[in-house]
Parts: structure tokens; C-alpha cells; sequence
């Protein structure tokens, strides 16, 4: 097992300049603000919080989707600009949340499979990208006579089985999968989650695994950074942040994930106030308007992370 990491993330940024008009000048969205990460093979980073806290933007840079505002994405020791783009796009495909958004429905589940090969590997013959569609049905649990019907044919965890085997097409080294379960009914969440496990462990993949169910992600990760507002707040090994959860976001997060222990008390922590604009995110620490910690210094200063395995961007941690 390789202990090299096969894609390196620093100070990765990307800003949005929004509205502007004859007179306004245009305001800055802040979507992700300098996050620093590590992927290694067969390993799996969760990257968790609400709704506009940067995931699905992160997924994007991680993707080369968009380009970051600045910052820097190394792939296997290469650097990502515009000139290697194309050279390391093949490496890193996206599953998206929404199995049946994703896939093309006036295709057969065949040809959605072989295009990525017709695009990427015009060398290869036509029935060389048919076997190699056949075996990657197989892989995911799909039977043979599945590569001439439609997806509207399928469930929905058939589908998502699908785009995960259109994602292998092209034998990636890094998965980006943003929520793939979370379109899912829950019996058959489990099912693809042990599929992907399966495929990580036959194939040495990386995911970056984006979500916000935290029952989930206790499923699947290694590691996990929680965001908030485009910052990263906190990062460690899954064990650490689960056990010792050491940001009051965290903290808040965990205590709002259902327990099946009926004679546990619920220890929830109600989060006061809204969250505030990404347009308008507060001085010093984002979190500090709902933070029952909150002291004059978290106002005025943005927190950064030390250098240790578990790492909190708080001046009162936990």
C-alpha cells in the first residue's frame, strides 16, 4: 500500500463576483476559503456540513470543473493547470447525487457507459469498450442483459450503481462522490455504500466523499473535515472527531444525528440564529454568531488550525 498521497490540496480557494450592475459594484461570494487536504489510495476523506458550506464547490475544484481562485492541486505529483487538464481530468470522476439527473435517459445504459471511451480512448475498438462496458456492469452488481435497457427501467440504487460504473470507465485513481446516497431510500443506502466500500478495497481508490448525513459518513470514512461558511473547522481521523468532537460546530452536528438507543437521553444542541449570508460572512471566526462559546477575540480573529493530528480552527475548543 502506497502511503504517498495521490492528490494534494493548499490554501484552495474559489470566489464568485455576484450581481454588479451600471453603478453597484459586484459583492465577492466567498464559497471556499483556503482548505488544505490530503487523498490517499484506498483511503476515503468526508467532507461535512450544512447546506452552502462549500462542499459542492470543493467538488468542483477537486473535479476540474472550475479552475480556484487561487491555491494549489497537485494529482500524483503533478500540478493541476490549464495545460494538464485534459491529461489529469481521466484521473478524477464525479458520482452525483441524483442518479437519474445524471444519466442521459434517451441512452441505453450500454452506450452511457461506453461514451466516456468513445470521448477519452478513441484507440480502443469498438467491442474492446463494449467488453469493457459488460465487465464494469458486472462489477457493480448488475446483470448482463441490464446494458440494453434505459435508465428509467431501474431503481433508484440500480442507477446510482450505474453512474458509479460510468465514473470507473476511464479506471480513475480518485472518486469524488458528492451525497451519492442521499437520493436514496435508507434500506437500499447500505447496500450501495458496502458496494463502494468493495470497489475501494478491489481498485485502491481515493473518494473524497462529500455529505452531510453523518451517519454515513461513520459508515464510510477515514477522515473527515467539517466545514462551515467555506472554512474548514475542524479535521481527524473519523474515530477522533466521532469520540472527541473538539469545534462546538462539530459538537452541534453530532448531537443532531439520531441515535438507535432508545434509552439514550437526546443531548441535542440547538444552534442559535440563522446562518449568516456567504455574502456577508462575519469577521474573525464564521461560526462566532451562533457560538455559545463566543468571546471577543473569536470576533476579531479568524482561528487557524495547529499543527496536530487532530486539528481545530477554535480559540475555546472543546
Amino acid at each position: 500500500m502506497t502511503h504517498h498521497p495521490i492528490m494534494t490540496a493548499h490554501d484552495l480557494a474559489r470566489h464568485y463576483e455576484v450581481g454588479g450592475g451600471i453603478l453597484r459594484k459586484p459583492q465577492t461570494l466567498r464559497a471556499v476559503q483556503s482548505v488544505d487536504f490530503q487523498l490517499y489510495p484506498g483511503k476515503t476523506l468526508a467532507v461535512v456540513g450544512e447546506s452552502g458550506c462549500g462542499k459542492s464547490t470543493l467538488a468542483r475544484l477537486v473535479t476540474m470543473i472550475e479552475e480556484p481562485t487561487h491555491g494549489t492541486l497537485d494529482i500524483d505529483g503533478t500540478p493541476v493547470k490549464s495545460e494538464t487538464w485534459a491529461k489529469l481530468r481521466q484521473t478524477v470522476q464525479i458520482v452525483f447525487q441524483d442518479p437519474y439527473g445524471s444519466l442521459n435517459p434517451r441512452q441505453r445504459i450500454g452506450q452511457i457507459l461506453m461514451e466516456p471511451l468513445i470521448i477519452n480512448r478513441p484507440e480502443m475498438t469498438a467491442s474492446d469498450r463494449e467488453a469493457k462496458a459488460r465487465e464494469m456492469l458486472t462489477l457493480v452488481g448488475l446483470r448482463p442483459e441490464h446494458f440494453d435497457r434505459y435508465p428509467h427501467m431501474f431503481s433508484g440504487g440500480q442507477r446510482q450503481r450505474i453512474a458509479i460504473a460510468r465514473g470507473l470507465m476511464l479506471d480513475p485513481k480518485i472518486l469524488v462522490l458528492d451525497e451519492p446516497v442521499s437520493a436514496l431510500d435508507v434500506s437500499i443506502q447500505s447496500s450501495v455504500l458496502n458496494l463502494l466500500v468493495e470497489l475501494q478495497e478491489r481498485l485502491n481508490l481515493a473518494y473524497l466523499f462529500i455529505s452531510h448525513d453523518l451517519s454515513v459518513v461513520r459508515h464510510i470514512a477515514d477522515e473527515v473535515i467539517v466545514m462551515y461558511l467555506g472554512r474548514a473547522l475542524e479535521r481527524g481521523s473519523k474515530d477522533e472527531i466521532f469520540a472527541n468532537p473538539k469545534h462546538p460546530y462539530t459538537k452541534a452536528l453530532l448531537s443532531a444525528t439520531p441515535v438507535a438507543d432508545p434509552t439514550r437521553k437526546p443531548d441535542r444542541i440547538k444552534l442559535k440564529g440563522e446562518l449568516p449570508s456567504p455574502l456577508n460572512v462575519p469577521n474573525g471566526c464564521p461560526f462566532a454568531p451562533r457560538c455559545w462559546k463566543v468571546t471577543d477575540r473569536c470576533r476579531a480573529e479568524v482561528p487557524t488550525f495547529a499543527d496536530t493530528s487532530h486539528q481545530v480552527a477554535c480559540f475555546v475548543p472543546e
